[in-house]
């Protein structure tokens, strides 16, 4: 695949883009993988992380850092990389605001979002053969049926935690399945994405005061073992399931987006807008709570709303908002769809 040429202002919106898929990837329920299938960039992306190999390797520790850099297409790995932190620090911490202010609100502009990309992913897919439709309804039924499992119990041991970082990338690589969300559903969302983090934070916030007293601190170096394995996890999901999706991206094209487009169509089981979280329970009978002192989300319940409340009708137009948004990605987007 040959590396495109980008201009300053392709450079500008592929930093926004990568701003918008960190945002996604932060929310559970919402995948960062959408983002990039509807911006028009996730083929690249893919193919990207493909070129994470023992060639890559051989690059690198032989000092030859700009081949490494132009092999695995560095560029726009780190434009967007770039974005992705830079949401972290802006974006996504409004966005946990307004979910605990405004949460159907919110839930309800992604609920759009999805919709929009579904409309334009199937619009622009022409390849609608019996055995395509298949492919999505199964694509669809895995999305949906993901949404209704239990949540399990929150799991430390190591094996573990680097098996949850390797399916948590999925919410990168496969649109429409939330590595947040299965996180959840495996239990160690707040242990790899709370309390791993915020004791990841509190570390060096203290190395740079001066202060190593962490060093000696049981708590807080396993927090940061367990954080180690899992980013060693992630890296190791994310390059594996990369090659697996460039080779049938390669040989499958058709079914690959078919199920894709499933997944997505799927995913609005678990971004629906109306639902009332449910809380982990502890073992004296009280709502459990993080190191930061927040109710654990355990799942979510899901309910109609009312026509009659005049906040049902907000949340549709919220619903609309995010179906535009995606209209004004497709329709001035510096790339094409890829389907």
């Amino acid at each position: 695949m040959r590396q495109p040429t980008r201009s300053l202002s392709d450079k500008f919106y592929l930093v926004l883009k990568g701003m918008a898929m960190g945002t996604a990837n932060k929310v559970p329920g919402v995948s960062g993988g959408v983002v990039a299938y509807v911006a028009g960039f996730y083929e690249e992306f893919i193919y990207s992380f493909q070129k994470l190999n023992l060639k890559a390797l051989k690059l690198l520790f032989a000092g030859r850092f700009r081949s490494f850099g132009y092999y695995i297409n560095g560029r726009f790995l780190s434009l967007l990389l770039l974005g992705e932190l830079i949401s972290y620090f802006t974006v996504s911490l409004g966005f946990d605001v307004l979910i605990s202010y405004y949460p159907i609100l919110v839930w309800a502009a992604f609920f759009g979002m999805i919709l929009g990309s579904i409309y334009y992913l199937v619009r622009n897919y022409d390849n609608w053969t019996r055995q395509n439709v298949v492919i999505l309804l199964i694509g669809t039924a895995i999305g949906i049926g993901t949404s209704l499992l239990d949540p399990a119990q929150d799991n430390a041991n190591l094996f573990f935690v680097f098996f949850c970082g390797m399916v948590s990338v999925t919410g990168m690589t496969l649109p429409g399945l939330s590595g947040s969300y299965i996180l959840i559903l495996l239990g160690n969302y707040v242990l790899l994405l709370v309390d791993s983090i915020n004791a990841f934070l509190n570390v060096m916030l203290s190395f740079f005061q001066g202060d190593f007293s962490w060093w000696n601190d049981p708590v807080q170096m396993n927090l940061l073992v367990i954080l180690v394995v899992f980013v060693a996890g992630s890296l190791a999901g994310l390059i594996s399931l990369s090659h697996l999706l460039g080779w049938t991206l390669k040989h499958y094209r058709n079914e690959t987006n078919a199920m894709i487009i499933g997944f997505i169509a799927g995913s609005l089981g678990v971004v629906w807008p109306w639902k009332r979280e449910t809380y982990k329970i502890s073992s004296l009978g009280i709502d459990a709570i993080d190191a930061s002192g927040n109710k654990i989300v355990e799942n979510y319940e899901r309910y109609l709303p009312s026509i009659q409340d005049s906040h049902t009708w907000l949340a549709l137009v919220m619903v609309a908002i995010g179906f535009g948004i995606v209209y004004l990605l497709d329709h001035y987007g510096n790339e094409k769809n890829p389907v």
